[in-house]
């Protein structure tokens, strides 16, 4: 069999976790391979091992048939295997041809010199369809263009052997349909690709191959024609998973949080991010703010919570003013906040998981008594809280946070927001980098929120998700509410035209 890349008996320790274990993946060449585990099923550590990130404890790569010994990106980009992160690695300030050459650049007589490199990027682009304007700066163009200049840099370096990490996860619908045919292309010229991805309905459409992982072992691999969502979900998880969340009609009653004409700058940026907003979340509803990433929503959430100063505008929380409070009397005055930066804003990576999980609620009893903490009363919190959400770690509550994956990362901050019970609910992003099991007992948590009179509120660039929680769906456009839907009267596809500001709707 003619394969582009086999990694046979791949092993990785780390210190109490075993997260590759003798793990094979074989590689077609000229085939869409998909990679699908749960949180912490080693996927991640796998291609850093065929990246060159990490290296191996046991076991053998082979490229193109032969041995092949990578120690770094360097190795990995000889060989010809190139590799697009989640978050994307890109210079904002750079134009385009600068990202794409960055690293690999000509020089006469030490000045840059740009003409061969226009050129081979303008025969890329024609070839894969991956039309980009070379002279744009990468922070004015759209984060679907800057997946295509990922991927041109990829090309442009002569990759055969593609890695896409989660390539969707930022994307409006329409730039997800066109990225699939980039990839049918890349596939027709005979680019051997492996394509991570937690959204079953994108591997059942993509892909040739499957391989599961679970738990650091090998589960199985599949050919996608001969196999089911249904499937494939119970290779991941080890058990069957409901597709369809089963909710009540929501019965919304008072309005627990009111903005109106909210205004925020960005204080690094000094943008006017977000403009004259107006909107509201009731008591017993869940309110999805639909949109791509990067149009206020993080501005937003931030003004909300106190991270950032509102410029104009008022903030009522139950018919209170917090406009002016700091960040705890808000969090004190009924808030929890699932942030979309977990480690930046959720947690301090190197304080154990357990003093993660009392950090709104340390000064409060039974956490403390007379001022001292009561480590007993934590360590038993923390464990209900890690059965409860299924948070795993090498070492459980004593666990260094910085050790877990993002995933259990996540897991952990949703448990300690929603265990708070606050009257709203602020939720960015809620299962990204979950899997399939770890969503469905989230969407499901969500709902029981909604459900005992709660006001939740999320944001989340993921339709699938949008649509199976939102009570309401409010788009926003540049900072701007555009409008506001009921999900069992607007299509994707308008939300969509929505969501790129190809309409507005009338708010609600």
């Amino acid at each position: 069999m003619d394969h582009a890349v086999e990694m046979i008996n791949i092993t990785k320790e780390f210190p109490g976790i075993k997260a590759n274990d003798k793990i094979d993946l074989r590689l077609k060449k000229g085939e869409i391979h998909a990679l699908l585990g749960e949180n912490g099923a080693g996927k991640s550590t796998l291609m850093s091992i065929l990246f060159g990130i990490y290296k191996a404890d046991e076991g053998e790569i082979r490229v193109n048939n032969e041995p092949a010994e990578i120690t770094n990106p360097n190795d990995a980009n000889k060989l010809g295997i190139g590799m697009v992160h989640q978050h994307f690695k890109l210079v904002d300030r750079f134009t385009v041809l600068e990202n794409i050459i960055l690293g690999f650049e000509d020089t006469k007589n030490r000045v840059l010199v740009y003409d061969d490199a226009r050129e081979k990027i303008k025969e890329l682009s024609e070839q894969y369809n991956l039309k980009v304007d070379p002279d744009k700066r990468v922070a004015d163009i759209s984060v679907g263009h800057q997946q295509r200049v990922e991927i041109l840099k990829m090309l442009y370096r002569d990759a055969e052997i593609l890695i896409l990490d989660e390539p969707t996860a930022s994307l409006t619908p329409q730039e997800i349909d066109e990225l699939m045919d980039i990839l049918k292309t890349l596939r027709k010229e005979g680019k051997s690709i492996l394509f991570i991805s937690h959204k079953l309905k994108e591997i059942m459409e993509i892909a040739d191959r499957c391989t599961i992982l679970r738990r650091g072992k090998y589960i199985d691999t599949v050919n996608i024609h001969e196999t089911s969502f249904e499937e494939l979900a119970e290779k991941m998880v080890g058990r069957k998973v409901d597709f369809t969340l089963e909710k009540d009609k929501a019965k919304p009653k008072d309005t627990v949080l009111s903005m109106k004409n909210v205004n925020v700058t960005d204080p690094i940026s000094q943008q006017h991010v977000v403009k004259d907003f107006t909107a509201e979340s009731k008591r017993g509803e869940i309110l999805v703010v639909a949109g791509i990433e990067g149009n206020g929503q993080t501005e937003l959430i931030y003004g909300l919570t106190g991270l950032y100063p509102v410029d104009s505008g008022e903030i009522h929380l139950n018919e209170e003013n917090v406009t002016e409070y700091s960040i705890r009397e808000r969090a004190l005055a009924g808030i929890s906040h699932i942030p979309e930066d977990r480690q930046k804003h959720g947690l301090i990576l190197d304080f154990p998981l357990e003093y993660n999980m009392i950090l709104q609620s340390y000064h409060q009893e039974p956490f403390q008594k007379r001022g001292f903490l009561q480590f007993d009363a934590i360590r038993d919190h923390t464990n209900r809280l890690i059965e409860r959400f299924d948070v795993r770690s090498s070492s459980g509550a004593k666990s260094v946070t910085r050790s877990l994956s993002g995933g259990n990362q996540q897991k952990a901050i949703l448990g300690r927001e929603i265990d708070r019970e606050s009257d709203l609910l602020l939720a960015v992003q809620p299962t990204r980098g979950l899997d399939v099991g770890a969503i469905e007992f989230i969407h499901k948590e969500l709902v029981n929120y909604r459900d005992q009179d709660k006001s939740v509120m999320i944001v989340s660039y993921d339709l699938d998700e949008v649509f199976n929680l939102a009570d309401r769906i409010l788009v926003m456009y540049e900072g701007e509410n555009v409008g506001v839907f009921d999900p069992k009267e607007v299509s994707r596809e308008d939300l969509g035209l929505y969501m790129a500001g190809s309409k507005k709707g009338d708010q609600s």
